[in-house]
């Protein structure tokens, strides 16, 4: 059986609705609270294995109720959570999100993600060496993230990094990474310049796909994702659903393209299948709520005569 290790944050998502934001000095009144798990490590490791793929998740919790909180919700999912690690003394990791009509909002404090070091990767090291894929993702220390990337390479697990948020990255990290996965903002902050037109993006994909040896997808909201192949731009639009939050879209998409690379799907297949559930994973409130499962997503894609 193919295999994903996930190693990234585990939060408690605080989701408000509000028909809007605050300005600084000013108070509004909210029209829901709910409280849900979250963290992008969480997220991406919840959407792969609601395919139905074996899926492990390597991260740290706090102490404190939050983390038993995850634990315990997490029992429903398909997901090994024995790699779950408690830190004692520490507090699990919140993110306050902000909904207001059709965008979002968020606010993250790192907690025990912050202690999510060199030491837990070698703890399951083996969970790695046994692995199809690894995802991971920047809400937990660069150093952590690099040196599982490289051991993972060493190993000939297939690598995807999903740099966000985005953080600067050593040159070098590029070396152990087979699939990176920005959004339009975060690729505009690797490459250091903005782009104004779809002929722009695609121009400074080929540019930097040219110096590095790596698939690189740039996600783009309702455009779709755009993707490197064979020394040319291809994309794939998104469907038309009706949008309720978007938070965790992004995640779904990388949970769902560390399935189709485990899968050995080739990269447009991959690439228009996790779009269809990132566009699907927006018509529920909560990063996890709309997320697909591999019946849902086979059934929408069967309707709409899109075969993968």
């Amino acid at each position: 059986m193919k295999k994903i290790v996930v190693l990234g944050s585990l939060n408690i998502d605080m989701v408000m609705t509000a028909q809007r934001l605050p300005v600084i000095g000013e108070t509004v009144h909210g029209d829901h609270i709910q409280y849900m798990m979250g963290g992008k490590g969480l997220n991406q490791a919840v959407a792969a294995s609601r395919m139905d793929i074996s899926t492990s998740i390597i991260g740290c919790v706090g102490d404190d109720s939050f983390g038993e909180q995850i634990k315990t919700g997490l029992a429903k999912e398909k997901l090994d959570t024995s790699s779950i690690i408690r830190k004692e003394g520490n507090f699990t990791g919140t993110a306050t999100v902000f909904i207001t009509n059709n965008d979002n909002a968020i606010m993250v404090i790192a907690g025990a993600n912050d202690s999510c070091d060199i030491s837990v990767v070698d703890e399951h090291i083996d969970l790695i060496k046994e692995a199809d894929v690894l995802l991971t993702q920047l809400e937990i220390p660069v150093e952590t993230v690099e040196y599982a990337l490289q051991k993972a390479k060493e190993f000939g697990v297939k690598t995807i990094l999903n740099p966000a948020p985005y953080k600067e990255l050593a040159p070098r990290l590029f070396d152990y990474i087979d699939y990176l996965t920005p959004n339009e903002t975060e690729f505009e902050s690797l490459i250091g310049k903005k782009f104004h037109s779809s002929e722009e993006l695609e121009q400074e994909m080929l540019e930097w796909s040219n110096k590095h040896n790596v698939h690189l997808i740039v996600t783009r909201g309702s455009t779709g994702s755009s993707y490197m192949e064979d020394g040319k731009v291809f994309t794939v639009p998104s469907i038309k659903v009706n949008v309720i939050d978007t938070t965790g879209a992004g995640d779904t998409f990388n949970g769902i393209l560390a399935y189709g690379i485990a899968e050995g799907k080739n990269l447009r297949d991959a690439v228009r299948m996790a779009g269809i559930g990132a566009s699907l994973s927006v018509t529920a409130l909560g990063a996890q709520s709309g997320m697909p499962s591999i019946d849902e997503l086979e059934a929408y894609m069967k309707k709409e005569s899109l075969v993968c």
